[in-house]
């Protein structure tokens, strides 16, 4: 383990040093994720595009599930090595790891067995729920794999790998560049193509993980053999996993609330909202990654006790997330109608989506300092504070905006529910801050 990095590198080359492998895998996730929607839209029937829009959900309740144990853990064992309790640390790993694949199994069963009641409820009608069906029940199918994925990506960063973490995840995203065009347009398959892509570019990127830490590991370990685990090791884990899982899960609800709330506006809105949520992610993957890539040194800091240091990395990452989170939003501001227009050239279709993005850009700033408060929380153990942004943002803060929004404006206050959300929300996580660490910062 990288004990410089954590104890004695200057604050901004350190940060960057965690931070910039998960900023470039993301980066590349985020051109998979463009390109996903390129080729689904390169079909010309907007009916699959907002099919997968639909299912958007699912993947990112996965997500959620990954984070029990992914986040969870690293919070954990982030702070067993910062206490040199580097053994106890190996076997939370293996918890974590193993855990991830029974727990994705668990998963597939209950996606497959209630596929028709969860199409429903995503929103599916007679135009959508075909294109969404196929998608659905091939993420489904690959539920273990993409679970697992996100697991060693955060464990690895916890003892300085930042950069193998990285490799991982681009290997798993331009193999599924490489493969959507194959499957969606020479093979014809649409929404399914797109779903099998996703799951065969996981496989490649789980391989690479459980060769990374069987070989070059020495903080980590997917070997179950002589395991054990306490209860309260556990509860430890699923103290921070779940809260952390819940944003994920509070995003898939805050998705299929909007979608219901837009769909009787017609599914162009559905579709547009989709294609707009991936321009809006350019921001979000930037500014999480930049927010959680300093998550192992505010664990290690916390387990050590060195509240200067923790000062210095707290207040550079605000300055750092949120100057990001309001130059990236002016670039998309001037530039929304040429973005919306490369995804689908209809002069009516790019007024609609730019008019979108251009309403929800503004709330991005807020992001970024609800997500690093939030990122600060989780590593430091303080559930609660995570728990209550987790489920604030696209939760009960975004629930009550866009019912009381969408009652006074209609169309306009659906749109505007999410900003307003977003302001709100940092405001909560500026109160939380001051409560919880008033002593650490």
């Amino acid at each position: 383990m990288n004990n410089e990095i954590f104890e004695t590198m200057p604050v901004p080359k350190a940060y960057i040093r965690l931070a910039l492998p998960v900023m470039m895998s993301s980066v590349l996730m985020l051109v998979y994720n463009m390109a996903d929607t390129y080729f689904i839209a390169a079909t010309g029937n907007t009916d699959i595009v907002a099919a997968v829009s639909l299912c958007a959900p699912v993947f990112t309740f996965l997500i959620a599930i990954g984070d029990i144990l992914g986040l969870g853990g690293s919070s954990f064992i982030s702070r067993l090595l910062g206490s040199g309790r580097n053994t106890d640390a190996k076997r939370i790993s293996v918890f974590c790891l193993c855990g991830s694949i029974v727990l994705g199994l668990a998963i597939s069963l209950i996606l497959l067995a209630g596929k028709p009641v969860i199409l429903k409820l995503l929103g599916a009608d007679v135009n959508t729920i075909g294109f969404a069906g196929e998608y659905y029940t091939w993420i489904a199918l690959g539920a273990s794999i993409i679970i697992f994925s996100l697991v060693p990506t955060n464990l690895l960063r916890t003892e300085g790998l930042a950069a193998k973490a990285m490799i991982g995840s681009m290997l798993g995203s331009v193999v599924n560049i490489i493969l959507d065009p194959v499957f969606i347009s020479v093979l014809g398959m649409g929404a399914a193509g797109a779903a099998i892509a996703t799951v065969i570019g996981n496989i490649f990127a789980d391989i690479y993980y459980i060769y990374v830490i069987m070989r070059h590991s020495k903080c980590l370990s997917i070997d179950p053999r002589g395991f054990r685990i306490s209860h309260t090791e556990t509860k430890e884990v699923l103290h921070i996993g779940i809260p952390s899982s819940i944003t994920n899960i509070m995003q898939s609800i805050g998705v299929i609330l909007l979608n219901n709330f837009l769909l009787p506006y017609g599914n162009e809105t559905i579709a547009a909202m989709g294609i707009v949520s991936k321009i809006t992610m350019i921001v979000i993957m930037i500014m999480v990654s930049f927010s959680f890539g300093g998550q192992p040194l505010y664990g290690y800091l916390y387990g050590a006790g060195n509240r200067n240091r923790f000062r210095e990395v707290m207040h550079f990452a605000y300055r750092l997330v949120c100057g990001l989170g309001i130059a990236i939003s002016c670039v998309l501001f001037i530039s929304a109608p040429f973005l919306v227009g490369l995804f689908i050239n209809d002069a009516s279709f790019v007024e609609l989506g730019a008019s979108m993005l251009r309403t929800i850009l503004p709330g991005m700033p807020f992001i970024g300092f609800t997500m690093v408060t939030t990122c600060i929380f989780q590593s430091t153990g303080k559930a609660n504070g995570a728990l209550a942004l987790s489920a604030g943002r696209q939760g009960y803060i975004y629930a009550a905006v866009l019912f009381v929004l969408s009652a006074l404006f209609g169309y306009r206050g659906v749109i505007s529910a999410q900003p307003a959300a977003d302001a709100l929300s940092s405001l909560l996580a500026f109160f939380l801050l001051r409560k919880l660490l008033k002593d650490w910062i």
